[in-house]
């Protein structure tokens, strides 16, 4: 292995030795506690600490890194404390999650990393929300993400370096090519000879180096931040390196052939840049024993303190609390003259209000800029607000939804418009085990809306009509709007651009031009979790959402003999149950309609709510009214006969009769 020191000088090249040191010491003493019991995982880094070290030596302070669970090294060159990270390792209180979570999943804003969840990709998307950010401020500063030559593969990798180059976003996408994907050789992940190869498919620079050598990785880094800081821009850097030891200790290495570990053993990067420092004569061995004594004592002080620390104790309101971010919601009341507008009038409305009031909020979303959307609710921004607000995106769900959690961290508001909701399955990982549980794990919001335009009625078939709000209801971290009226429309849209956690925020494409209502023209809120009692009766009760309401307003006023109170929940996530119970309790007959398919439906958990809190004072069973448990048909006949429009009408009458 040949070393360049450049210019760097003795002391330099001395602290780099002791950076390189500490985690190669710690990663020693914690497959110690492993064999002990007294830690239960370890995924080992042993033979890459050059990659971690060099990027974070290279990267200033004020800089994100997105690691992965082999980068101990990240953490302990930005200066984390190591009873912290020991506490994170057991899941004591002290850690980072709380023990809510392990290793390195976690994030922290002081000092600028960003964990990784095991799903390996989605980083990389949150990494260019976050370069977009410094982008917009016309910061010169960059972003580095971590991934390996297995997540390569994923779709996410693709997506997320796509997105980078047609932006120009100062992110440096670093691949550990380490030739294993857990087990999983790379003649059996990709065919490609090597990773730069990719950076021509992708129009971004591409460069490789030995991940073994600090001075290498720690040179090439620091050249290519310094570039992308003045010139923003992706580029894309390959480490060459090996895994010496399992994907994690438990599964071992039995897969990987010896002579492999033996020549890689040859490449050591601890061991090399150390005889390297001794030739040089910048080490001698009293200065190793030295360094080597004060970084062992520094781990066993950390190790003291948390196996001083007690375990977590389990306080189940604490828990519930901590699910979303903190927000302090206080109601704007309409003010001033009133409009009629449609429904889809009323959402573009909010929308243009928010982007007033909130310089640092970015729309994002395919088509939306010159062309408004398929549905036209952004047309007209991108002339008033500009492309750096209005963006374009291109087909990539999953790295947008990053980007808007990316763009959360660093101290933006976007909403995330899904051209169909149909078409969220693409990003669903990001929704539900990014957007929704990063709070709770480690206290950081995501202030982010996804637009879902969502529902039947339209022809539309089965992959542009789905009504997948249960999807998310079952997902605690979201929020959910679902109104059916231009007001709250607006209203609930203001409230969600102002709430600092996720909103998935479903509008049905039928009601866009179909429906129309006086609107006030100003700035006003609607809290989430508060239901619109839209008519009074005392007969039964009908709880409904969306679409739902205005079958059930159509319905009563072809029956005028039925009084029923009707209840329009407006949010799921958190529903009104307090209106839904007070109503079942006079009336004592309930009703639940949603367009959703009937198993699984929403209908069902407010059905076992009212079973477990009203039961002594129903007079008759609760009945479920909603779609045909098939896939949504194109044809009008076959779609309407999926809907539950007719059948509600047919139950609410049975349900009177009763």
């Amino acid at each position: 292995m040949n070393f360049n020191r450049h210019d760097y000088t003795d002391d330099f090249l001395r602290h780099v030795y002791r950076q390189l040191l500490k985690p190669r010491m710690i990663e020693e003493k914690m497959l110690v506690l492993l064999r002990q019991g007294r830690i239960a995982k370890w995924f080992s880094g042993i033979g890459q600490e050059a990659i971690s070290v060099g990027t974070a030596l290279a990267m200033r302070q004020d800089e994100y890194i997105l690691p992965m669970h082999r980068n101990l090294g990240i953490f302990t060159v930005r200066g984390i404390p190591l009873h912290r990270l020991f506490s994170q390792f057991q899941g004591k209180p002290g850690g980072f999650t709380q023990g809510r979570d392990r290793s390195f999943h976690f994030g922290t804003q002081k000092y600028k990393i960003i964990g990784m969840i095991s799903h390996l990709g989605p980083q990389m998307g949150v990494a260019d929300g976050i370069a977009l950010a410094h982008k917009l401020r016309i910061e010169q500063r960059c972003t580095a993400v971590f991934t390996g030559d297995g997540g390569a593969s994923e779709g996410d990798f693709h997506e997320s370096v796509n997105v980078a180059a047609v932006w120009d976003l100062p992110v440096i996408f670093i691949i550990e090519n380490n030739g294993y994907g857990l087990s999983t050789p790379s003649n059996e992940q990709f065919r490609c000879k090597q990773f730069i190869d990719k950076g021509i498919g992708y129009g971004i620079d591409a460069v490789q180096v030995d991940g073994n050598n600090i001075l290498e990785v720690y040179h090439a880094v620091n050249q290519i931040a310094q570039s992308i800081r003045m010139n923003p821009r992706p580029v894309l850097l390959e480490c060459l390196t090996f895994r010496m030891r399992g994907h994690e200790e438990a599964s071992g290495t039995k897969y990987v052939p010896q002579h492999l570990f033996e020549d890689w053993g040859k490449k050591d990067p601890l061991i090399n840049f150390e005889n390297y420092l001794l030739s040089e004569n910048v080490l001698n061995s009293e200065t190793i024993h030295h360094i080597r004594e004060e970084i062992k004592n520094e781990i066993e002080q950390g190790l003291e303190i948390t196996f001083a620390e007690e375990e977590v104790k389990p306080d189940t309101a604490k828990e519930i609390s901590q699910i979303y971010f903190p927000f302090d919601f206080i109601e704007q009341k309409p003010t001033g003259a009133e409009k009629e507008m449609r429904f889809l009038d009323a959402i573009t409305d909010a929308m243009r209000l928010g982007l007033k009031k909130y310089p640092n909020m970015v729309i994002m979303g395919q088509d939306i800029a010159g062309y408004g959307g398929v549905f036209k609710a952004t047309q007209g921004f991108v002339e008033e607000f500009g492309k750096d607000r209005i963006r374009n995106t291109p087909l990539c769900e999953s790295a947008i939804i990053g980007a808007g959690l990316g763009l959360s961290i660093n101290g933006y508001k976007s909403i995330v418009e899904m051209q169909f909701a149909d078409f969220v399955t693409c990003g669903f990982n990001q929704i539900i085990n990014n957007l929704a549980k990063t709070h709770y794990r480690w206290g950081q919001n995501a202030d982010v809306i996804v637009r879902m335009p969502t529902g039947a009625g339209v022809g539309a078939g089965p992959f542009h009509s789905q009504s997948n709000e249960a999807w998310f209801f079952h997902t605690p971290g979201l929020k959910i709007a679902y109104p059916a009226f231009p007001a709250d429309a607006k209203g609930l849209m203001l409230t969600s651009i102002e709430d600092p956690n996720p909103v998935m925020y479903f509008e049905h494409k039928a009601l866009y031009r179909s429906i129309t209502g006086m609107v006030p023209e100003g700035y006003f809120t609607i809290p989430f979790g508060k239901a619109n009692l839209v008519k009074q009766g005392d007969d039964m009760s009908i709880i409904t959402y969306g679409f739902g309401v205005h079958w059930a307003l159509e319905v009563l006023n072809k029956h005028p003999q039925l009084n029923a109170d009707l209840v329009d929940l407006r949010t799921l996530l958190p529903w009104d149950e307090e209106a839904v119970i007070q109503s079942v309790k006079k009336t004592g007959k309930v009703i639940i309609l949603h367009e959703d398919t009937l198993t699984g439906g929403i209908g069902a958990e407010i059905a076992a709510r009212i079973a477990e809190k009203c039961f002594v004072h129903l007079d008759a069973p609760v009945v479920r009214s909603a779609s045909l448990d098939t896939p949504i048909p194109m044809s009008s006949a076959l779609e309407w006969n999926f809907l539950p429009k007719e059948r509600f009408e047919k139950q609410l009458l049975e349900l009177y009769q009763f």
